[in-house]
């Protein structure tokens, strides 16, 4: 079984007991969160679609913790004109666990 949400801007495909990492979500370690989001649910043959999301469906997930991604360097340069400048950049995430998917 199966299911499709949305957060943060993208689409999961998670099953019970999947680890993802979404984008930061305001809600401290170890607390659960539920996923209203459901834009599809499979269990083998069974597959529904909503129209933009499933009527009662719902995922529940764990939240392991809150962190940051590593760093990322942005670097920008104009020869010859001594112009740089290097910037750096961490992704804010929330790691979670698929604890159940309500169908």
């Amino acid at each position: 079984m199966y299911a499709i949400i949305e957060t943060g801007g993208k689409q999961y495909k998670v099953s019970e007991g999947d680890t993802i990492f979404v984008e930061k979500l305001d809600v401290e370690d170890g607390a659960s969160y539920v996923f209203d989001k459901v834009l599809a649910i499979s269990d083998g043959d069974n597959v529904r679609f909503g129209a933009p999301t499933v009527d009662g469906a719902s995922v529940t997930a764990n939240v392991v913790k809150n962190g940051k991604a590593k760093k990322i360097y942005v670097f920008k340069m104009k020869r010859k004109k001594n112009y740089r400048r290097k910037k750096g950049h961490r992704q804010p995430f929330t790691k979670l666990v698929i604890e159940k998917i309500n169908a």
